[in-house]
């Protein structure tokens, strides 16, 4: 009787992605929890979202917010699953989970005791700690559920854009929240908390380190792209373009730069030709040689 052996190959470096992923989504969400536990919860600023939802219903009846969260957030992601399938999977159950047992730890330590009773600096701090778990949750391949998941499900069912979605949700929970607590400026401070979150998500995902993308257009393109080589050691691509006007070809170049060297390329370009047309405009993450490694991003 032949015995067969089967090797099973173990990809230790997914396992280590895997599970750095999982620890990551764990920060992100214990921010989150505390920014909403420390700071938006004892001012009474429900910026949207499930969070915000449930942070009406615990002034209204006492609910607690973990347990409110829980129970609006499993549904979402079950119907997300059957919908969409298996790719709302691990990650996303593992978030939506820990972020109601990270509020209900901390509201257990803080005993909902504010960092600061001003509304103003409750609602600009709120949104950059909630901004910067957030962030870390989706740089992490994970998410923290809520309103993004039925975001997702109306797009699916209307076509209407994920994020004009997630401004109906949002906005229905800040006017809602603003008739409960009969306060206009509640409501305000809500939308600024909403507005700073976006800006620090998008700074966590995309870094600080902005680089230049320029495209330059030029009767002399050989001499220009051989001094950005040379000149500023820079990469240059020579794209095939066509002017529609003229119906002339022409090559684009396309390189991308520190903001350091933005000046030295504008007038290395100017010196070849002054009339060449350049277009300048940010590239918020770079990857490959010169910039940031691959594996890092």
């Amino acid at each position: 009787m032949l015995q067969k052996k089967f090797q099973i190959k173990i990809n230790w470096k997914a396992v280590q992605r895997e599970i750095l992923d999982y620890f990551g989504i764990l920060i992100g969400v214990i921010l989150t929890a505390l920014a909403i536990v420390w700071l938006l919860i004892p001012n009474k600023i429900a910026a949207g979202g499930v969070s915000g939802l449930a942070t009406v219903f615990y002034y209204l009846w006492g609910w607690p917010v973990s347990i409110v969260m829980l129970i609006i957030n499993i549904p979402l992601f079950l119907s997300c699953l059957w919908v969409f399938g298996p790719r709302y999977g691990g990650k996303t159950l593992f978030g939506t989970a820990m972020i109601s047992l990270a509020i209900e730890f901390w509201q257990k330590l803080i005993h909902l005791e504010p960092l600061t009773k001003d509304p103003l600096l409750a609602a600009l701090y709120g949104g950059v700690i909630s901004g910067i778990g957030i962030g870390i949750a989706f740089r992490f391949r994970g998410t923290t559920g809520g309103t993004d998941l039925a975001a997702r499900l109306l797009h699916h069912f209307t076509g209407i854009s994920i994020g004009r979605s997630l401004m109906f949700f949002d906005g229905a929970v800040i006017v809602f929240a603003g008739f409960v607590f009969k306060s206009s400026e509640l409501a305000l401070y809500a939308i600024m908390t909403i507005f700073v979150c976006s800006k620090v998500i998008d700074t966590v995902l995309e870094g600080l380190d902005y680089a230049k993308a320029a495209f330059i257009i030029s009767s002399q393109p050989e001499i220009i792209g051989q001094k950005i080589l040379t000149d500023l050691g820079r990469g240059v691509t020579g794209l095939f373009g066509r002017g529609l006007y003229s119906t002339d070809k022409k090559e684009v170049l396309l390189c991308v730069i520190s903001r350091a060297e933005e000046i030295r390329l504008k007038e290395l370009v100017k010196q070849v030709d002054p009339r060449a047309f350049v277009i300048i405009t940010d590239v918020h993450e770079v990857l490959g040689e010169g910039f940031k490694d691959v594996e890092a991003g």
